[in-house]
């Protein structure tokens, strides 16, 4: 029989589903992160190893596991130069002790960044768009004919709009607005103040500057806005709206770049900013279905590494 590795690689967690030909998962596997431009090749290389290791022990299989097939779906993976580094990895792994025997040709390893196999895991296809909005926000499409468009994932400075990162600053800026009387009232300073125990919404200051506190420690208090949001706060609407236009705008970029006007297509939308209470999926929804009537917007099918799954058992088929 034959089994595919899908892995998906992030700043936090590395996932491996071992996948036989019938997109069966026999075994699941995690480590820690996998983001060689952040923790370094060798490191790396360890995470991979363990997810692997860990879904194969996972799975109950009594003859020898043959992987003919891998896809590497890694954060921070989309130049040349990249795709170079994480074939040597590939190279790495074949030599060190894993319980499989390795049945690897060229054109059975893809080498991908995450927004890839997070649409054909969110879609359970490689065609469509992917609306990932977390700590940081990137739309990435693929139709038919493979031609992709990304928009967006330019880093909390140069982008991420309608991120969790960039809800939370608009957020900190208009309950300090407000605090200072240039803007109208809003229950963000209470929100924010009670969330971090606070005795005065003036000590925002010490926890960003002086805790030097980082993009996710940021973003992690998106549900404060979030909650100002659903419990009617006019100016937390009003940033929730803003994420979602400018989420809509990125989505109809890729849309008008490498689909019809009238294509039948699903947008998966994936990330924790659509978890959140205020309706933002359901705004999110309307609005591009306003614009595009055929679109239809999901949550995920499967998760990432099952898209990556996908991809490498894609090539043992062609």
């Amino acid at each position: 029989m034959s089994y595919v590795l899908g892995i998906d690689g992030g700043g936090s967690t590395t996932v491996c589903v071992l996948m036989n030909d019938s997109c069966q998962v026999l075994g699941r596997g995690e480590a820690g992160p996998s983001n060689y431009q952040s923790i370094g090749i060798e490191a790396t290389l360890q995470s991979i190893q363990s997810a692997i290791h860990n879904a194969v022990e996972a799975a109950i299989i009594t003859n020898t596991v043959n992987i003919d097939a891998i896809c590497l779906g890694l954060a921070g993976v989309g130049r040349a130069i990249d795709i170079e580094v994480v074939k040597g990895l590939v190279k790495e792994l074949q030599n060190n002790k894993l319980p499989i025997n390795w049945a690897l040709q060229p054109a059975n390893i893809v080498i991908c960044n995450d927004a890839l196999i997070a649409l054909v895991g969110g879609i359970g296809q490689p065609v469509g768009i992917v609306v990932a909005a977390g700590t940081g926000s990137i739309v990435f499409g693929r139709n038919h004919e493979g031609h992709t468009k990304r928009v967006g994932g330019w880093g909390y400075i140069l982008g991420d709009e309608g991120s969790a990162y960039k809800i939370v600053i608009a957020g900190m800026n208009a309950a300090l607005k407000s605090y200072d009387g240039r803007e109208i009232s809003t229950s963000l300073i209470e929100g924010f103040t009670q969330h971090l125990d606070l005795e005065s919404i003036e000590d925002l200051i010490e926890v960003v500057y002086r805790r030097e506190w980082g993009v996710k420690q940021i973003a992690a208090l998106a549900p404060v806005v979030d909650f100002a949001a659903a419990s009617g706060d006019i100016v937390a609407n009003m940033i929730i709206d803003d994420a979602v236009k400018e989420l809509v705008k990125a989505t109809s970029t890729v849309i008008d770049a490498i689909f019809s006007a009238d294509s039948v297509l699903e947008v998966v939308t994936t990330g924790s900013v659509w978890r959140g209470r205020c309706n933002i999926h359901e705004r999110f929804a309307a609005s591009l279905v306003k614009k595009f009537p055929n679109v239809k917007v999901i949550f995920p099918r499967y998760e990432p590494a099952y898209g990556a799954g996908l991809l490498a058992l894609q090539t043992t088929q062609n």
